[in-house]
């Protein structure tokens, strides 16, 4: 009986302890009633929607139901012409024939009159491009414009009813952390939906182009190239490119270009019919401890300034060597990828506001961004700049860069010879721009030699060894 007595107390204790429990945590004022704040929330202006801690709190549904409908099948036929040396030989007829090739991939409707963004090498050499809808009707589309330095390419069909389209989401609000929805046609499938979270903003895979991708954990495979990453509204944040993987399929990590980048390159194609490029007019590199410790400071975050760009912005602004850029108006700089791509959301003359650590102290410069054509570089007495149109069309060229002047005195007998000339290559590697030539020189010593492919204004190769 008293056996009987104690377990009943027992009982009786453990049913009043989880009454209370509820009532404290659950009833209409206990702290997860629908009274209360959520424990977490997510960025007020890009997502306005409580985030739970795990997918189960997350409805998809709603961002799901409203991106599939804008997110577009991308055919690609290109032919080409290819020869058969033993037809030719065995038969004299068929050393040349025509091969059709296709390639597919995603697009992603951004306006209801049928404007539709996708990837450049999507649609790279593409002679007829066919856009799919999720309701199976098919277009033909025309090719807009195209940017090939970031992967980005705008399509324009005209459908016979107003289309529904995604829109831009500020990627700059993203959070690290954030659940996103990857819509694409993987496959040749109509869209199809995978769910992650962002898993680094900002992230720098060292490609001669984009160097500010969105990383996400959100399943992405052949096909998904150009289609959308959305937050949990379905607005768009940035536009399904690449994955990493060592057998072509998703192994884990995929990456997309921000929205902002991908917004301003669309809206200079349809106001300029090109891309225009702002520039700071800094070279340099971002701090790490290695880094540091070699320039003897103490900061391990930024973009440390080694060379001022002559006649640019950062010049007339006094920039100047040494200084470390930190900020970039609101958005904090801790890497080269940070600020490439804040920069590559802005045109020529737009006004930044830069922060600078100088002297252990904040200093806030504004900087009138300068014309990208208007770069140049200087190494061992040479100062290069991007070749223009009219050199593109003259020698048929769609990379090199110029050799503008010459103040090395050992080339100064050859000036007339070298100067107008446009470099090809330096030490075999592709001189596609300033920037990449510049990246490669800043790897350089000033006592090393290169070696220097270039073609004369005859339109004759020469190679240099300085």
């Amino acid at each position: 009986m008293k056996r009987f007595s104690t377990l009943f107390s027992i009982s009786l204790l453990s049913g009043a302890v989880t009454l209370g429990s509820y009532k404290l945590l659950f009833d209409n004022d206990g702290y997860f009633s629908g009274n209360k704040n959520p424990i977490v929330t997510a960025a007020s202006d890009s997502y306005g929607k409580s985030v739970g801690l795990s997918a189960e709190n997350v409805d998809f549904t709603e961002a799901a139901e409203k991106t599939i409908h804008t997110v577009v099948h991308v055919k690609n036929v290109s032919r080409k012409t290819v020869t058969n040396p033993m037809l030719e030989y065995f038969y004299g007829y068929g050393g040349q024939q025509q091969q059709e090739q296709v390639g597919t991939g995603s697009g992603v409707i951004i306006s209801e009159d049928g404007y539709i963004v996708t990837n450049n090498h999507v649609v790279k050499d593409a002679s007829e491009i066919e856009i799919t809808l999720n309701n199976k009707k098919s277009y033909k589309a025309k090719l807009i414009g195209t940017d090939s330095k970031m992967d980005i390419a705008l399509l324009k069909i005209d459908a016979d009813e107003k289309l529904p389209y995604t829109a831009f989401a500020n990627s700059d609000s993203v959070k690290i952390g954030e659940w996103v929805l990857a819509v694409g046609n993987p496959y040749n499938l109509t869209s199809t939906v995978t769910a992650g979270i962002v898993s680094a903003k900002a992230r720098n895979l060292d490609t001669s182009g984009i160097q500010s991708f969105i990383q996400t954990d959100a399943a992405v495979n052949p096909g998904n190239s150009g289609g959308a990453l959305v937050n949990t509204r379905g607005e768009l944040i940035g536009i399904n490119t690449m994955i990493s993987s060592m057998t072509g399929s998703y192994v884990g990590y995929s990456f997309a270009v921000p929205s902002n980048i991908a917004r301003k390159i669309i809206e200079d194609i349809m106001e300029f019919g090109n891309v225009q490029r702002g520039i700071l007019g800094v070279e340099g590199g971002e701090l790490n401890g290695t880094a540091s410790k070699e320039l003897g400071i103490s900061q391990t975050q930024g973009f440390y300034i080694n060379r001022v760009t002559k006649n640019s912005g950062a010049e007339r602004s006094g920039l100047q060597k040494g200084d470390i850029i930190v900020r970039l108006d609101d958005q904090n700089v801790a890497t080269f990828a940070d600020l490439s791509g804040y920069i590559n959301t802005k045109r020529p003359n737009d006004k930044v506001q830069v922060t600078i650590l100088r002297d252990g102290k904040n200093r806030i410069v504004p900087v009138i961004l300068s014309k990208n054509e208007f770069f140049s570089t200087e190494f061992k007495g040479l100062e290069l700049e991007n070749i223009d149109a009219a050199d593109k069309k003259k020698f048929n060229l769609d990379y090199g860069v110029r050799i503008r002047s010459i103040t090395n005195e050992n080339l100064k007998q050859y000036e007339e010879e070298l100067k107008g000339n446009i470099v090809l290559s330096i030490d075999n590697v592709k001189a596609k721009d300033i920037e990449t030539v510049s990246k490669l020189l800043d790897k350089k010593e000033e006592s090393q030699s290169i070696r220097i492919e270039m073609i004369n204004k005859n339109g004759e190769i020469i190679k240099i060894i300085i």
